[in-house]
């Protein structure tokens, strides 16, 4: 059976498998942490490899600073999460470079076990004319160009809500859970928003709130209204 949100991801899956860049096409799934972002992105990925392009799915995950840069200003630190988390500089270089316009279309897929906080020197992938990249993460539009931007847009207290429930073991439990959304990640998605203004930059936008039944916002040049 279709569901409401197989008819969405079909959607944008068709509107990527279109896109004809002249190089592989980079994909960035936005939104603030526990949006629904890493969920929507293993979805599409499968629904465009579903539609016989080549695909793969990438998470921010693997480009990490290590924890020592990550908590340099704080455990709890917004401003830390919002500065220091991510190693965009890395990513631009080994990821979006060389799958961009006349790159060579050898790419890392990680460069960071986060868990264990080692580094990891894994070789390239050769990445087809045709693939669709699509990664997941935070802060996605505040320093990277991509061809196309799936925003995920989640109220902030339904995002609390699913990520201290799915961080509560990893955090020390649910009341530690919620600080830490509160006083860093959510914090700095606070600022993300109000700096960059990422939903509407972004060529797709998909209301996230119920996960069962998304609503397509924006897809491409097409502005959808709020019903």
């Amino acid at each position: 059976m279709t569901t409401p949100r197989d008819l969405v991801l079909g959607e944008i899956a068709d509107h990527l498998a279109s896109a004809t860049p002249g190089h592989p096409l980079r994909v960035a799934v936005d939104g603030i942490t526990a949006s629904g972002k890493t969920t929507m992105a293993r979805e599409l990925t499968s629904a465009i490899a579903g539609r016989g392009r080549p695909a793969t799915h990438l998470s921010m995950d693997g480009f990490h600073h290590p924890r020592a840069v990550r908590h340099r200003q704080g455990r709890d630190s917004a401003d830390g999460y919002y500065a220091d988390a991510y190693d965009f500089a890395s990513f631009r270089r080994l990821v979006l470079d060389p799958l961009g316009p006349g790159g060579s279309r050898l790419y890392r897929r990680r460069i960071i076990d986060l868990r264990a906080d080692a580094p990891v020197d894994e070789p390239p992938a050769l990445a087809p004319d045709d693939l669709v990249l699509v990664v997941d993460g935070s802060f996605l539009q505040r320093e990277l160009e991509w061809d196309e931007v799936v925003f995920v847009d989640t109220p902030f207290e339904v995002a609390r809500d699913r990520g201290t429930r799915r961080d509560a073991e990893l955090l020390g439990g649910p009341e530690r859970a919620g600080r830490a959304f509160d006083l860093r990640y959510h914090a700095a998605s606070r600022r993300y928003l109000d700096e960059v203004g990422p939903a509407a930059r972004a060529s797709v936008v998909v209301d996230n709130a119920d996960v069962a039944n998304p609503v397509l916002r924006r897809l491409g040049s097409l502005d959808r209204p709020v019903q």
